[in-house]
């Protein structure tokens, strides 16, 4: 039977079956509006599902932004991309409107498992997953499965303090956190303070490739920043695999200026043996996710 997979973001909802023949099949994007709070979006969602019914499903699995409690399938805390979001039981809702299995992770930890079992970090058992978009999301794998800590919290790297002093203030609460100045957002609030034409990473790379002024100390600024938090996580874990994640890390060149960076600040015995490369899945990570999340339950026995 088919396996329904979806993954919600603020301005985005990626959907596919997953089918027996080992593909994802019927892939659509489909605007989320998430700044129309948490009943608009799960009415859209309701909607998107039952557009499914019809080829069959027999299990749903949901990839989406903010803090989860995957046992549970609650949304722990959310920011202000879905309004009214936090503390959506949200399998408890699509289990009792379906009547099938619903599993519920969060985004990042999602694309990591995805990256892990289909992707750039299949057959490595411990590496660390971050994303660059919005914000930065940060996933830890370790024996392939997602590290979680106390409260199920674990890796949210986008709140490493890496502005002590007089930081920008972040959506938490709190200030200098590495993703108000390493996140794809961070760097187009730089790129428009250069051109106001540079208001997204396509025009900003566009630019780039027409050697425009001003834009290469643009990303070279940025990519000390992304440097910075990565470097640390590198001391800290001694990974031998990273994974990054975000529509600007494919871009090659960018990689590649990150990757020169990191490694200048990064103690040559971390460095030993250390791989960072770009996510191979794209915006279907997620799915992938929570594909290998149903995979792995069913042949565990459960539900």
């Amino acid at each position: 039977m088919n396996h329904l997979v979806i993954d919600i973001g603020g301005t985005a909802i990626k959907s596919a079956l997953y089918t027996p023949s080992g593909m994802l099949a019927d892939f659509r994007e489909t605007a989320s509006d998430g700044r129309e709070g948490a009943q608009a979006l799960l009415s859209r969602l309701h909607d998107l599902i039952g557009s499914y019914a019809a080829q069959g499903f027999d299990r749903i699995g949901v990839s989406t932004a903010g803090q989860v409690d995957c046992v549970a399938g609650r949304i722990i805390f959310a920011n202000d991309n879905i309004p009214g979001y936090t503390g959506t039981p949200l399998a408890e809702i699509l289990t009792q409107d379906w009547q099938v299995p619903v599993d519920v992770e969060n985004d990042v930890n999602a694309a990591a498992l995805g990256e892990a079992y289909f992707g750039s970090a299949r057959g490595i058992a411990d590496f660390l997953c971050l994303t660059y978009g919005t914000g930065i999301g940060g996933a830890i794998v370790i024996d392939g499965q997602i590290y979680r800590g106390l409260h199920g919290l674990a890796g949210e790297f986008g709140h490493l303090v890496t502005h002590a002093q007089d930081g920008l203030p972040c959506t938490c609460g709190q200030t200098g956190c590495y993703e108000q100045y390493a996140s794809a957002a961070a760097l187009v609030r730089q790129a428009v303070r250069i051109n106001p034409a540079w208001s997204n990473g396509r025009l900003l790379t566009e630019a780039r490739d027409a050697a425009k002024p001003g834009v290469i100390p643009v990303l070279e600024y940025w990519a000390e920043e992304v440097a910075c938090g990565l470097s640390s996580l590198i001391h800290c874990f001694n990974p031998s695999l990273i994974v990054l994640g975000g529509g600007i890390l494919s871009d090659e060149n960018i990689f590649q200026r990150i990757l020169r960076h990191t490694l200048n600040r990064t103690m040559p015995s971390f460095a030993r043996g250390l791989v960072i490369r770009p996510a191979s899945l794209g915006n279907q990570a997620g799915l992938y996710g929570m594909v290998a999340i149903g995979r792995n339950t069913r042949s565990s026995g459960g539900a």
